[in-house]
């Protein structure tokens, strides 16, 4: 359990622990529910750690997160890269603090990762955009009731806590994965508590705020790794169509879609990794 005099020094150690067990990386990459059949393909696990024997990581308990810490190895057209892999993460619908949701990640940027990728499976509010899709993240809404940011001001050396979002989402790392994909579409992400879905008419308020997407991730993690410098980029795996524009939404179905868009998921996440 994160304690309020420091989430920092905490993050500190753990990424001091991921040093010693794992290596050095430049990125790290969050699987979100659906996303590891994805990242399987990317490249040689050379190492591996339970991420709960970590200092301050609790056990994820949601089904589809690991909570496993991997060091891969994959191959670029500029050579090889070590890749951080965060299989498994921590919500604040399982009771968590803010602290204990951001805490892997702001240890990945503290153990000297300078990229995180974060992924997510979503709901899409947007018909013509369906059921295995990936989008590419360009902005937020934080309709989850917290911020990382909360708390515990940051230590000096790690700036101020009012940290700007205006380029969250890097538009730099944004454009250059838009010219490489064209076909991927941006749109933005609305972060709520859960853990129940949305009902009909939240999701017609969402689409009256400018939301394309909704889901119960990411943007903690986001609004963290920004702060502590890291360039971010976010994906989301459209796994149903939101309240209201189908039937019914069920947890499996979000599984089973990640593993049905297995092969884009897979070459998308190299895309990713390829552009700077």
């Amino acid at each position: 359990m994160i304690t309020d005099d420091g989430p920092y020094r905490l993050a500190s150690t753990a990424a001091e622990a991921i040093r010693d067990q794992l290596g050095a990386h430049n990125v790290a990459v969050v699987l979100g529910s659906g996303w590891r059949v994805a990242a399987d393909t990317l490249g040689a696990v050379q190492s591996e750690i339970p991420s709960h024997e970590l200092p301050g990581v609790e056990a994820p308990t949601v089904s589809g997160h690991e909570g496993v810490l991997r060091s891969v190895s994959v191959p670029t057209g500029s050579g090889e890269q070590r890749l951080l892999v965060l299989a498994g993460r921590s919500h604040l619908y399982e009771g968590h603090r803010p602290d204990t949701v951001v805490h892997l990640v702001r240890s990945a940027v503290l153990s000297g990762c300078e990229r995180v990728v974060l992924t997510n499976a979503a709901g899409s509010l947007r018909e013509e955009v369906g059921i295995g899709r990936v989008v590419v993240v360009s902005d937020h809404l934080n309709l989850m009731g917290a911020d990382p940011m909360v708390g515990a001001a940051p230590p000096e050396h790690l700036g101020s806590r009012f940290v700007d979002l205006t380029d969250l989402y890097d538009a730099q790392l944004r454009a250059a994965l838009a010219d490489r994909r064209p076909d991927l579409v941006e749109g933005v992400y609305a972060g709520l508590l859960g853990a129940s879905f949305e009902t009909p008419a939240e999701i017609r308020m969402l689409r009256t705020l400018g939301a394309d997407l909704v889901g119960m991730s990411t943007v903690l993690e986001a609004i963290a790794a920004h702060h502590l410098g890291a360039r971010v980029t976010a994906l989301s795996l459209v796994t149903n169509l939101a309240a209201g524009l189908q039937p019914s939404i069920d947890h499996l179905e979000v599984l089973a879609a990640g593993e049905a868009a297995r092969s884009e998921m897979s070459d998308v996440l190299r895309d990713v990794l390829e552009v700077s």
